[in-house]
């Protein structure tokens, strides 16, 4: 998990090497000081000549500027390996949930995706900072002080055999129980996240049913089970303080009480006050690095589930792959599916699609109709290979999907769902998602084409419109009708509209499909409706009933054979009681 994170480090291994280069210096630096002022002291008290005095001290201040220094460098150099370290790490969670595909996608929800990339790569980029600072100072600092400790304070130091213990003992046990509660917290962003999430997309909904308080409390309710769970974890982990502070304060006391006896017992022979001062600092330093050991300890754990969360997604496969020697062109728009069934997952009890044997001639227009849940939009996410057949196959241009490299198939195929998406920015921004390079004409020609020309221009701006995030500023058959005209400026062999024109009246949505029939005939038209006026006049009509295909043929010959077709058509056209 830890060397598939570090893989995103990359150009800032520079930095985060010379950061424990300066660190290390540091801390050698560090622990020599309270050496030289010792014996500073001790020279001081035996009535050294003042040229002594001030050389030593002239080597402590250069010493003390010194170890400033590499302190100051290292946390420079450690911010940018981190920071440098989190935007790769972001970076990479985002490319690599671009190359998922819907089965992916399925096993993670958006607002845990969104918990990952931010709350998550936050807690990694704190751990990651301490790891090449505190995580080296703490260790090193530790063991130097504790190697001096016994070299200069001799029976001295056996106060830290006692308070290491018992110091040692105590932070893991609070770290044990924090431990728990740290863990917790990161769940429930992913449900408080959700709960924000689901708010703003639906505040339309929210608002039309008044339901705002119910949403207040939803969302309170989540916040304040995190607040409970981080206020009980950092209540255990305040204990640090005391404990570090008992610890201290007995060093202390020892080291004073016990350092100041031998002092007068045998007149400064065997330890004298350089001495006891050195021990109180190294003792000071010893049970600093102990308190940030713990610190960290607790931090790494915390960020263990984080990195993780992290990793999941990092060493997630995609479920598509392409081949070895993809096929790189699509001769034309011709779909076939020899016997296809599919379903979602591999654990899923019943298939979406059973035994599918369709064929559509390149250029055909085709249309789809059926119940809710009858497997129509199942069915042409399998041409663009957004997901693979479990059973049999489907071919475009007589090639199986599988054939092709995916960037290419998706590029000649251009599916406008019903409620497809527009981006912040121009509608002339918004447009050209279906081609960067289209020129004004290539726009405005397929804005013409679905009907969407005219009211674009009855703004103020034209085509330098504004659209808000997701489009919230323009009607729902506007937003359908730039979908539409955005999938055709593709080019696309196949053009898929599933369900797309449902809120352009009917006068509109005839002018569209006479538009495709003139303008791009030789592009297979796969249409997905409700209405059996928008698929009366397609070369043939499919029908299908729970998965399967219950019924196919022109108009003419499903009002003779179909008595599904026939059921429909009759309660659009004369009306429920009187088709009754």
């Amino acid at each position: 998990m830890v060397k598939t994170m570090l893989r995103s480090l990359r150009e800032f291994k520079k930095p985060a090497i010379l950061t424990l280069l300066l660190i290390i210096g540091e801390v050698f630096i560090e622990v020599l000081i309270p050496f030289y002022t010792a014996d500073l002291v001790n020279r001081i008290k035996a009535g050294a000549e003042m040229s002594s005095v001030l050389k030593l001290g002239l080597i402590l201040v250069l010493m003390a500027l010194l170890s400033l220094f590499c302190g100051g460098a290292a946390g420079l150099t450690g911010a940018r390996a981190s920071a440098g370290f989190a935007r790769n790490l972001r970076g990479d969670i985002f490319r690599k949930i671009q190359s998922f595909s819907f089965e992916n996608i399925d096993r993670f929800s958006s607002s845990s995706l969104v918990t990952r990339m931010t709350t998550d790569i936050n807690y990694v980029q704190m751990a990651f900072m301490m790891s090449i600072r505190i995580a080296v100072r703490a260790p090193l600092m530790l063991l130097f002080s504790v190697v001096m400790a016994f070299l200069m304070g001799g029976t001295l130091a056996a106060t830290f055999v006692i308070v290491i213990p018992v110091l040692v003992a105590g932070l893991l046990m609070i770290a044990k129980k924090a431990l728990p509660a740290f863990r917790a917290v990161f769940r429930k962003y992913d449900r408080m996240n959700q709960s924000i999430e689901e708010n703003v997309r639906g505040m339309r909904v929210v608002k039309g049913f008044a339901r705002e308080d119910h949403e207040k409390k939803k969302f309170a309710s989540a916040s304040d089970n995190i607040r409970k769970d981080f206020t009980y974890a950092e209540r255990i982990v305040a204990l640090n303080a005391p404990l570090m502070q008992l610890c201290l304060y007995f060093n202390m006391i020892f080291i004073l009480f016990v350092g100041s006896r031998l002092i007068i017992t045998n007149q400064g022979t065997t330890i004298d006050v350089g001495q006891i001062s050195a021990m109180l600092t190294y003792g000071f330093q010893i049970l600093m690095s102990l308190m940030m050991i713990s610190m960290i300890y607790v931090m790494l754990t915390m960020s263990l589930e984080s990195m993780h969360r992290i990793s999941e997604v990092l060493q997630e496969t995609p479920a598509l792959q392409n081949p070895a020697a993809p096929l790189r062109e699509v001769a034309d728009g011709s779909v076939d599916f020899d016997n296809v069934s599919f379903k979602y997952s591999k654990t899923a009890d019943r298939n979406a699609l059973s035994a599918i044997d369709l064929h559509i001639s390149s250029g055909q227009t085709v249309g789809i109709l059926g119940g809710t849940g009858s497997g129509k939009t199942s069915l042409i996410q399998l041409i663009p290979r957004l997901y693979d057949v479990t059973e049999g196959r489907v071919c475009v241009a007589g090639h199986d999907v599988r054939e092709y490299d995916l960037s290419m198939l998706r590029d000649a195929v251009a599916v406008v769902l019903q409620k497809n998406t527009l981006f912040s920015g121009t509608i002339r921004d918004n447009l050209r998602w279906g081609n960067p390079d289209a020129t004004d004409e290539e726009l405005e020609a397929a804005c013409r084409l679905a009907q969407a020309h005219d009211f674009i221009m009855s703004f103020p701006d034209g085509y330098d419109t504004h659209i808000e995030q997701g489009g919230t500023n323009v009607s729902g058959g506007q937003r359908q009708r730039l979908c539409i005209a955005r999938a055709l400026l593709k080019k696309p062999k196949i053009l898929i509209l599933d369900d797309s024109t449902s809120a352009v009246d009917t006068h509109t949505d005839a002018l569209i499909r006479k538009g495709f029939k003139n303008y791009i005939p030789e592009t297979t038209k796969i249409i997905i409706a409700q209405r059996v006026a928008s698929v009366e006049d397609a070369d043939q009509i499919i029908v299908m009933d729970n998965g399967r295909i219950a019924a196919r043929g022109t108009h003419t010959e499903l009002m003779e054979s179909s008595e599904i077709y026939r059921e429909i058509w009759l309660q659009q056209t004369r009306g429920g009681e009187e088709s009754a």
